[in-house]
């Protein structure tokens, strides 16, 4: 490389850095306002929506309802934070509320970004490399990661879970898991890890790990099925963890763990899952079921009683509004109003969106989103 070139690389370099060093009014996208309905939720004033924004397009993007109002918000995190350069960043895995705090997984960004709840403005970031799903516990914070690069390898390293003071927003420590960690839930002061291999195949990872929270070591591995990653915990002390299977001879299922005995006790071998959320002792489902030999997906909108571990329903969606879907994506339960909500990823490149469901199963209302529209976290105050 010629001394030239070095010039114009560290000139292009330094003008780069120039102009983004703050962006102008007219370089902020507002956010847009949809008019869906009010109602009264009681305690819940509204939910965020957490939009991925397909990966390296840096497009994650936050949405917000407001039930008093009746009015859902597109893309709310620029305008809040004009002193954000690159916003939300690339990829955004999983969201979720601590105290007064709103936490935004970042995957391909490798940044946990923390809000303030009620306003949505930037409070600070973690950097947490590949970092996937979150879940807090007593004053701490628990982030799955990757551990590295974006990529499939063999020999790719064993994951970890960072922990994070929530007030500090410093990492305290870290334990190493299985590969390629996944959702994680906390029961009987134990850390559960759904550990998927997912950049190993087809040499998938098959273990849940478990997590000694006092020790913050790894006291044992839960041999279950390939590939897992949702978890749920119910209310009698029983995990339900999906495994993908391999996308060829092994199907997806659900399995359920008794935390007790920290052991498999029964598989659902008819319950395919792609994402579930639990609502006092119902489990929904739905699976969007790929296979690599048909080239086709089964799909499936199933409730599961948790307490008689019974399929109540294999189509929760009533009306027959699910054949407008192209990509289902997401779900979450009002868990007071026993809403449904169904996100739609479309073709994955451009707006998606979400569809509000009465208990029933009958479409309420639907709105346009960002792109990839995944995960929904409810909150007790209205956006100020």
């Amino acid at each position: 490389m010629t001394m030239k070139t070095i010039r114009f690389i560290l000139v292009t370099f330094l003008v780069a850095v120039a102009l983004n060093a703050c962006r102008e009014p007219e370089e902020i996208i507002p956010s847009t306002e949809t008019p869906v309905g009010s109602e009264d939720a009681g305690e819940i004033a509204g939910f965020f929506l957490l939009n991925e924004g397909n990966m390296g397009s840096n497009k994650c993007t936050l949405d917000y309802y407001d039930y008093a109002s009746g009015i859902y918000r597109k893309n709310i995190y620029a305008e809040r934070n004009p002193g954000v350069v690159q916003e939300l960043g690339d990829v955004g895995n999983d969201l979720a509320i601590y105290g007064s705090k709103l936490w935004a997984v970042v995957n391909c960004s490798n940044l946990v970004e923390v809000m303030d709840k009620n306003t949505a403005q930037h409070i600070g970031q973690v950097s947490v490399p590949n970092c996937r799903y979150i879940v807090f516990h007593e004053g701490y914070a628990y982030v799955s990661s990757y551990a590295g690069p974006v990529e499939i390898d063999p020999n790719y390293r064993l994951g970890y879970v960072a922990r994070i003071d929530t007030t500090s927003l410093q990492v305290k420590d870290t334990c190493v898991v299985g590969y390629q960690p996944e959702e994680m839930v906390i029961a009987n002061g134990k850390l559960y890890v759904a550990n998927s291999g997912g950049y190993r195949v087809p040499d998938y990872d098959y273990t849940v790990s478990v997590i000694d929270l006092d020790s913050f070591k790894e006291i044992k591995k839960i041999e279950v099925a390939p590939n897992l990653h949702r978890m749920e915990l119910d209310a009698y002390g029983k995990i339900w963890v999906s495994s993908r299977g391999d996308y060829y001879d092994i199907p997806s299922m659900t399995y359920i763990i008794d935390t007790q005995f920290d052991e498999v006790i029964e598989c659902m071998e008819l319950l395919a899952c792609t994402d579930m959320t639990l609502c006092g002792d119902s489990l929904y489902v739905y699976s969007n079921d790929w296979s690599y030999f048909t080239q086709t997906s089964d799909v499936n909108y199933a409730i599961v009683d948790v307490k008689t571990h019974r399929v109540v329903t294999r189509r929760f969606i009533t009306d027959g509004t699910d054949a407008q879907f192209q990509n289902p994506y997401g779900i979450a339960v009002n868990p007071n109003t026993h809403e449904i909500f169904v996100t739609d990823a479309r073709d994955y490149i451009t707006p998606g969106k979400v569809y509000c469901y009465s208990p029933e199963g009958r479409l309420k209302w639907s709105a346009n989103t960002g792109d990839i529209p995944s995960r929904i976290v409810f909150t007790n105050q209205r956006l100020r």
